[in-house]
């Protein structure tokens, strides 16, 4: 695709858990726990509120279709915050020092008073009904020369479990939004964008990492398209296959508008009840429903049945829009007969409907309230294919196509938060935080200062474990032993079903460093760092597997070897030392390093040939 011609314009959000203490607007701390671990649930039904100019906003609206029962996971760990049975407490300052710091590492201009807004959501995701974000900063640089246009402070939603249930352990985790301008043009750029601002971020150490705790939501419009915000992309590898896939199916959108209104097609907006001719219908969907309303669709023919992006059809549109009405879908003239609807039903439709060849008749089934809702929702947005692409917030599907969530929120879902006192920013506090080195830099260094490969110092950087790296090397231990330990051995004892989640950094600081200091061997790292991942101690776990030996020790050890295997050692020579070495290490059993066993097992050969060249037998 030709990104310039088409227009293409991207921006996106970035929104990353902090590693704080405790949460926003609480002092719970910031840990996820395991569903069953709950000690109770609660119910709560959520409707929209009107703003301080008397609107509802679009997007509340639409959730509103339904009315739903909340079901929402309670801790040990949470408290009445979180339930919104009590006030919230003052801004964390903590999260707002490392928002700052952020801020000030992009070159952002701090606001002077941060100002705590509630911004209206209401499905599910917020016992109360609203999330609070506070605007920290504005006005950042970007490597492309584009800008980032602001940068908030927000309480983290609570997680959905299912349906409609959720659970608390997650709601009021602090959280960084990242908003950057429309200055991207290519789907190549926009993730490199992602990826520098993930960068930054990981860069301070104090944020979280994993499955779940950075999403980037990214806004996408073509010319004659329309900005559409897709929600929760949390791969990076995804988004420029999203960015794609979304201006495809806008570029498609605008090509069926422009057929749409060559045919002169139409909506027709009053449905009809069809449910009679469907009497004997062998679809079980059908059979079921009290009610079958047919939204008449002339000039629509077999362009609902195209697809608008892999996997995707109009007809999938018209189905998302339909399913706010707790429909499970639609069908449509462009599919059937097909689901065990039979081509005599459908004939006997068209001839019902005085529906042309060029007609395309869209079918919804239900009681007659959810019906009745969802062909409204199908005419509107079927009139939205006669004029091009409508605004939205999507989601993200398995990879990279989008589906409807709800239109595109506005400036009415935005009102103050009155329980929460602004918090002022100085400019002699702001300009006093310490910036991060960024890891781009860190990794130059590794590899200019600590002599590391490349493609190591690009790994280790991009770890969790890099902070911990760094503390090893500032304990003199080697940076290649530190690398292998944190990049490789941990791995491989997880891979094998040893859980290292339970080994603490100190522990495996004090392993290495026995290393360094000859009480332990190399070779015994592995099973040291498995018995105390068992819970013993690392002196107990050193003496259990790997008894340091003195220099004397190992000596008397190794020349009983060499003369055991004199014979071998004469017809050999030097070359013994590769299969002895395998020998002893059995015998010591990793309790010393492997450079001084080959050290030691050098000399005793090299003593043994002399002595046998002086005395020959």
């Amino acid at each position: 695709m030709d990104y310039e011609n088409l227009g293409l314009k991207a921006g996106i959000e970035i929104h990353q858990q902090m590693n704080t203490r405790e949460k926003l607007f609480c002092h719970c701390p910031t840990v996820l726990r395991k569903f069953d671990e709950r000690s109770g649930e609660f119910f709560r039904y959520l409707r929209a509120t009107e703003s301080e100019l008397g609107e509802i906003d679009e997007a509340a609206k639409e959730e509103m279709k339904q009315e739903r029962q909340f079901c929402y996971y309670a801790y040990d760990t949470t408290c009445l915050v979180e339930y919104d049975e009590e006030p919230p407490a003052p801004l964390n300052p903590e999260a707002l020092e490392i928002c700052c710091t952020i801020a000030r590492t992009l070159s952002m201009t701090p606001i002077g008073q941060v100002h705590t807004m509630r911004k209206l959501v209401i499905d599910g995701s917020n016992t109360s009904g609203f999330q609070r974000t506070a605007l920290v900063a504005m006005d950042g640089v970007l490597p492309n020369g584009g800008s980032i246009e602001t940068i908030c402070l927000e309480e983290e939603a609570a997680q959905r479990v299912e349906g409609d249930t959720f659970s608390l352990d997650r709601l009021g985790i602090p959280l960084v939004e990242i908003t950057t301008s429309p200055c991207m043009k290519t789907p190549e750029e926009v993730r490199e964008i992602a990826a520098y601002l993930g960068m930054v971020l990981r860069s301070t150490g104090r944020v979280k990492r994993g499955l779940g705790t950075i999403r980037q939501d990214v806004n996408i419009s073509i010319r004659d398209g329309a900005r559409v915000e897709i929600k929760g992309v949390q791969e990076l590898d995804l988004i420029a296959e999203v960015v794609k896939r979304e201006a495809l199916r806008q570029e498609n959108l605008l090509s069926i508008r422009d057929q749409l209104r060559d045919r002169g097609a139409s909506v027709v907006e009053e449905p009809v009840d069809v449910t009679g001719i469907f009497g004997t219908t062998k679809s079980s969907i059908l059979k079921r429903a009290s009610r079958i309303l047919a939204v008449r669709l002339p000039g629509f023919a077999g362009l609902v049945g195209r697809e608008i992006q892999p996997g995707r059809r109009l007809g999938s549109e018209f189905s998302d829009y339909a399913r706010k009405c707790g429909v499970g879908g639609i069908f449509h003239t462009d599919e059937l007969p097909a689901y065990g609807i039979a081509a005599g039903e459908v004939a006997e439709l068209r001839a019902h409907l005085s529906a042309g060849d060029n007609e395309c008749i869209i079918l919804v089934a239900a009681d007659p309230g959810k019906a009745r809702c969802a062909a409204q929702q199908v005419v509107i947005r079927a009139g939205w294919a006669l004029r091009g692409v409508p605004e939205e917030t999507r989601k993200m599907l398995e990879e990279g196509s989008t589906a409807y969530m709800r239109p595109l929120p506005g400036a009415a879902r935005m009102y103050p938060e009155t329980d929460v006192v602004p918090v002022t920013i100085t400019s002699d506090w702001f300009d006093s935080l310490p910036l991060p080195e960024l890891l781009t830099e860190k990794r130059d260094r590794f590899v200019q200062n600590l002599h590391l490969d490349p493609a190591l110092a690009s790994q280790l950087v991009s770890s969790e474990q890099v902070f911990l790296f760094e503390r090893m090397v500032a304990a003199g231990i080697s940076p290649a032993l530190a690398a292998r330990t944190l990049l490789s051995t941990l791995k491989e004892l997880s891979r094998a079903g040893t859980d290292v989640s339970h080994i603490t950094d100190q522990e495996i600081l004090d392993i290495l460093s026995a290393v360094e200091l000859g009480e332990a061997a190399k070779e015994a790292i592995p099973a040291i760092l498995g018995m105390v991942s068992s819970g013993a101690s690392v002196a107990e776990a050193i003496q259990e597997c790997a008894p340091a030996i003195s220099r004397e020790e190992l000596r008397a050890i190794v020349k009983k070897i060499v003369e055991s295997r004199s014979d071998f050692i004469t017809e050999r020579g030097k070359g013994a030392l590769g299969p002895l070495m395998g020998v002893v290490m059995d015998e010591v059993r990793g309790s010393v390093d492997g450079k001084l066993v080959s050290e030691v097992l050098r000399q005793e050969i090299a003593a043994h040939v002399k002595e046998k060249e002086i005395h020959p037998v």
